[in-house]
């Protein structure tokens, strides 16, 4: 039964998606133009390749004060022609933030990913169970093994969730470089549809192997640490944004040049930095438009953050 709670949650959402209040042309500036989308190549279903990460921007009291901007978040991605939320369990209450914000008239729009991170096939099966009813979900779209935490174990469980059609997709994930090899190590024998990691300008290690690994194979791939939690920001702060990028990639932006550089990969599917504010929601979203650099636009960007 929908609560009067519930109630006052779904018509709060679908006023976010009707208007953003003073930040509406931010969401209607994301529309112009047709946001990039790459196939899975488990499916050949079109996802959006800029996305919203969760982890700490969204573990927040679960009140409406708290969650008003993050509805106003949801809302310019959905208007701007996203559709990932990445969240986790251990982003401490995101995932059950994501969940009162995929409101029935939001969920189908949503296409939600979340982890597992835990030991033993019965923590991970009580883990997962949670993620459901935190979520407010019947299916999940993507869960992934967080930080290979007891990967084989997992997985198996997750592949039985996705045959019992619970899951749609699975796979791995991890933030450090150091942790690329062993990615590898898995993805070489693990049969998964995704594998997220960390890569930006300032970590380009997974162009060595990782990246074209997965292209190879036919992996869809999700980028975390776009900005490196910030520190590329602080490399270029204070300095214009140089003419030609705007000129010759349209970008407007140093987060829209940053992710550019990321999406020029073809073998990533899509990107999620994380933020709380739909100001930068719906600027990282326009760095899915427009052109993207070739390679030597892409040195020419790591001279500027070097």
């Amino acid at each position: 039964m929908t609560t009067r709670r519930r109630f006052i949650q779904h018509a709060s959402a679908l006023a976010a998606l009707a208007t953003l209040g003073p930040l509406s042309g931010l969401a209607q500036a994301t529309a112009s133009g047709e946001l990039l989308r790459r196939r899975i190549p488990a499916s050949g279903e079109l996802l959006p390749v800029v996305g919203l990460g969760t982890s700490r921007t969204h573990d927040v009291p679960l009140d409406e004060e708290h969650l008003a901007p993050l509805r106003e978040v949801f809302a310019t991605l959905i208007e701007g022609g996203g559709s990932l939320v990445d969240t986790a369990p251990s982003y401490g209450r995101a995932e059950a933030v994501c969940g009162e914000l995929a409101a029935d008239n939001v969920r189908p729009r949503l296409f939600l990913a979340t982890k597992v991170s835990s030991s033993g096939r019965e923590a991970g099966r009580r883990q997962i169970e949670q993620s459901f009813r935190d979520l407010q979900t019947e299916r999940i779209d993507l869960i992934q093994v967080h930080n290979l935490q007891d990967t084989e174990t997992q997985l198996q469980l997750l592949r039985e969730l996705k045959e019992q059609g619970k899951v749609r997709y699975i796979g791995v994930t991890h933030y450090l470089d150091s942790a690329h090899e062993r990615l590898l190590e898995v993805l070489r024998r693990e049969p998964v549809d995704f594998v997220q990691f960390n890569y930006s300008i300032g970590e380009r290690n997974a162009e060595r192997e990782l990246l074209p690994f997965c292209a190879d194979k036919g992996i869809a791939v999700l980028i975390n640490r776009p900005f490196q939690r910030a520190a590329l920001f602080d490399k270029v702060r204070g300095k214009p944004l140089p003419e030609w990028a705007g000129a010759e990639l349209d970008a407007g932006s140093w987060a829209q040049l940053m992710l550019k550089y990321i999406l020029a990969n073809p073998a990533v599917t899509a990107v999620i930095p994380a933020t709380s504010k739909p100001r930068y929601m719906a600027d990282n979203l326009r760095a899915g438009r427009g052109r993207l650099p070739d390679e030597d636009q892409r040195r020419r960007i790591v001279e500027l953050f070097a």
